[in-house]
């Protein structure tokens, strides 16, 4: 578990992650993560949700559409 601190930046508050989180989830400056609430509190993940919504979608057609999906890859 790491504690991490907010600190102000202009007129926002940002959290500052150590290297070692940086590290491990591959992460830069500038790169986005997003926040997320739960039962337990607050959850910061480098994973688009968005993304694993469409690419769930994806999986239910592309079986009923891989014939077509087949001919656009031509």
């Amino acid at each position: 578990m790491h504690t991490l601190k907010l600190r102000k930046v202009g007129s926002s508050v940002g959290v500052i992650l150590p290297k070692e989180l940086l590290d491990k989830f591959h992460l830069i400056e500038g790169d986005e993560v997003f926040a997320d609430t739960n039962n337990e509190g607050l959850q910061l993940t480098p994973y688009d949700p968005e993304f694993e919504d469409t690419m769930e979608a994806f999986n239910n057609t592309r079986k009923k559409y891989r014939n077509a999906l087949h001919q656009l890859a031509k």
